[in-house]
């Protein structure tokens, strides 16, 4: 992280793989002297700790911290910082996406995006513009217009983290398969799967396997994945 010029845009940057932070900084470094990497965070908690000392102009935010969801983030960061966050996600869903941005984030971008795509919401969000997808404006301005909440089962959906859903879309594809195999599928202990669950139950107020399968066929969270 070597420092840019006096104007250059301040970007702080979260995400739980390291390949990623890594991928990011050197792309970031192609922009220089206009834009620079301040600092880096893998959870929520080094975040908080750190972005105060750097005084970011940007973070660039995953949703998915290790589990964490990146949206808990946003609230808290618009009271402690004046940066302005734009989420970088690999999460195709547009009502996650709208949350988002309602929560505070001034756009979203999505990671399959081209580099260049990338480095231009930055920019654009440093200027104070929002970035995201037609579609997804229009459907932010009229709910605001409405003076309406969201939807709250689209509320409960936002919640899940993207683990969560990727279990999710695994029940549903593996209809009837004990937790051990569903476990052995996700590659994690049946221990955890069920403490998974017990997350998602509270999530989405299900009582079981047999009303998550509901839920989430009725909800087409079988095309999580």
């Amino acid at each position: 992280m070597q420092p840019g010029g006096a104007d250059a845009i301040r970007v702080f940057l979260v995400d739980d793989h390291p390949t990623i932070l890594w991928g990011l900084e050197r792309l970031i470094e192609t922009a220089e002297p206009a834009m620079e990497v301040v600092g880096q965070a893998s959870s929520s908690s080094e975040l908080f700790a750190r972005v105060p000392a750097v005084n970011p102009d940007v973070i660039v935010l995953d949703l998915d911290l290790n589990g964490e969801s990146g949206l808990d983030c946003l609230p808290k960061l618009s009271k402690q910082s004046a940066a302005r966050v734009l989420v970088l996600t690999g999460i195709s869903d547009p009502l996650l996406h709208e949350k988002a941005v309602m929560q505070g984030a001034r756009g979203v971008v999505h990671k399959r995006e081209a580099a260049t795509i990338i480095l231009r919401a930055i920019e654009k969000v440093h200027r104070g513009e929002i970035w995201l997808d037609r579609n997804s404006v229009g459907r932010i301005l009229n709910a605001l217009a409405r003076g309406q909440r969201a939807d709250p089962e689209a509320d409960k959906i936002a919640a899940l983290t993207p683990k969560e859903r990727h279990i999710i879309a695994m029940l549903t594809t593996e209809k009837g398969a004990r937790n051990k195999v569903i476990a052995d599928k996700l590659h994690m202990s049946e221990h955890t799967l069920r403490n998974h669950l017990t997350t998602i139950y509270s999530k989405l107020q299900v009582s079981g396997r047999l009303e998550l399968y509901l839920y989430a066929t009725g909800h087409r969270l079988s095309e999580a994945l």
